[in-house]
């Protein structure tokens, strides 16, 4: 960081050796600061350049006088930062948080400035140098979000806010909000996704389906606004990675997303408030595969790596209230000798079949989970099952390299569908209708190289 006094340029620099360095380029000489006990990743400096503020992972921030290189106030944080900014009178952000209202002495030299650690909070800080004592004013945090510990923090020009960086690698951008109490608070304005890994399910939200709600191999869905492929929220509350997802639009006319995470726990989320309004606790291992129900929306299924189904209620669900519900089991069947990979509902809501590692997709009929059938002839575990919008009818997905299309009816196998070199782990259906039309829909397929066969 260079000293922005251009008849005294003077470099600083901040060490992993705990110490920060003064470079004067006229003299050639260095002056060395003590006072921190771990790696100073952070340096900034006083509006009036009287100043130098630098904050560690030893969960302080040191204010440096700059004519003698003391150390004038050690402000203790509780938490191992990554970023500290000074916030310069008369910007739109300082206007803003309204942080003139506490008014200036001339006897009093204030440094406001703001700082972003290990706690993914970030918090604004008063420092009156003359008196050497220090207060928090207010913090702000993505309320409602996973707290996830920032790695770097930085004021934007033209009036464009705070930009923090996660650890995560994801990008917020904090506002002021305009509020009429004394405390300033910022707000949460915009969120980039800037790394992913693997992609493990996806659908869409809302009747418009202008939403994208993603999961990756991490304990939160991020929600995308698909004109702008931004995310516009995340969901978080598992404590292990979500295997699985799946969205609907309930009797009530509210729109909900469903999660299953290696935690063995499954969560209902409500889109509108953005909270997790229902909480399933019961599988013994992880939870791999959800579906609703399709018409009367008012419960769904689940399948776990315990060899399980369970049916899930929404009887007494509060979307208002401030903690979740915990949801009802209202049937459950040990479906498989092996882990459960995939669940779907008929569009009738009378059948569920699941499809399981053991090489076996079974039809269970709905709501007390009577087992119908087992649709036995793949040759590896299968992926994926999906039941046609307007045939009885069921396709399972397998490792085999296969699809397979089954009759709800007499249980037999239709079709199989052979040309992939690998495992087949997804299938859909193209058309969508009313359940029990005449005409049978095939399969969308992952490669060119199969139309020829259709």
């Amino acid at each position: 960081m260079f000293h922005p006094d251009p008849n005294n340029l003077i470099i600083f620099s901040g060490s992993a050796d705990t110490t920060v360095r003064a470079w004067n380029l006229a003299t050639k000489k260095c002056a060395t600061m003590k006072n921190h006990f771990s790696d100073v990743v952070s340096l900034a400096i006083s509006e009036d350049r009287r100043f130098l503020l630098s904050a560690g992972r030893d969960k302080v921030v040191n204010v440096w006088d700059l004519l003698s290189y003391d150390c004038k106030m050690t402000i203790p944080t509780y938490e191992a930062l990554f970023a500290v900014c000074v916030i310069r009178s008369g910007t739109p952000f300082y206007d803003g948080l309204s942080l003139n209202r506490f008014g200036k002495s001339k006897s009093m030299q204030e440094v406001y400035f703001l700082t972003a650690g290990e706690r993914g909070v970030v918090r604004i800080w008063e420092v009156c140098l003359l008196k050497l004592k220090a207060s928090e004013v207010a913090f702000s945090s993505d309320k409602g979000d996973y707290k996830i510990g920032f790695t770097s923090a930085h004021l934007l020009p033209s009036d464009q806010g705070l930009m923090c960086i996660t650890a995560d690698q994801q990008f917020l951008f904090y506002s002021p909000l305009k509020r009429s109490e004394e405390v300033p608070d910022l707000g949460l304005t915009k969120r980039l996704i800037g790394y992913n890994e693997e992609i493990i399910d996806m659908k869409f939200v809302g009747e418009d389906e202008n939403f994208l709600a993603v999961a990756t191999n991490i304990e939160q869905v991020h929600v995308y606004e698909l004109p702008s492929m931004s995310c516009s929220y995340v969901l978080a509350g598992h404590s292990g990675i979500i295997l699985c997802l799946d969205t609907c639009i309930g009797s009530s006319g509210s729109v909900y997303v469903v999660t299953g995470s290696k935690d063995k726990s499954v969560k209902l989320w409500d889109t509108k408030t953005r909270k997790c309004v229902g909480d399933g606790i019961g599988h013994q291992k992880a939870v791999g595969a959800v579906a609703f129900s399709k018409k009367q929306r008012n419960f769904f299924v689940s399948g776990s790596r315990d060899n399980t189904l369970k049916v899930w209620s929404f009887e007494g669900l509060v979307n208002d209230s401030d903690k979740p519900c915990r949801l009802k089991v209202k049937a459950v069947v040990a479906a498989h000798k092996k882990d459960i990979n995939s669940v779907a509902v008929s569009p009738d809501d009378n059948f569920v079949c699941s499809g399981s590692q053991d090489r076996t997709a079974c039809l269970f009929r709905l709501p007390e989970l009577v087992q119908v059938a087992s649709l036995v002839g793949h040759k590896q575990g299968i992926w994926l099952v999906a039941f046609s919008p307007v045939d009885p009818c069921v396709l399972t997905a397998s490792a085999d390299n296969t699809i397979k299309l089954w009759s709800v009816r007499d249980h037999s196998c239709l079709r199989t569908f052979e040309g992939h070199g690998s495992s087949v782990h997804r299938a859909s259906f193209i058309t969508r209708g009313p359940w029990g039309s005449a005409c049978i829909n095939w399969c969308r397929w992952s490669t060119e190289a199969m139309e020829h066969k259709i």
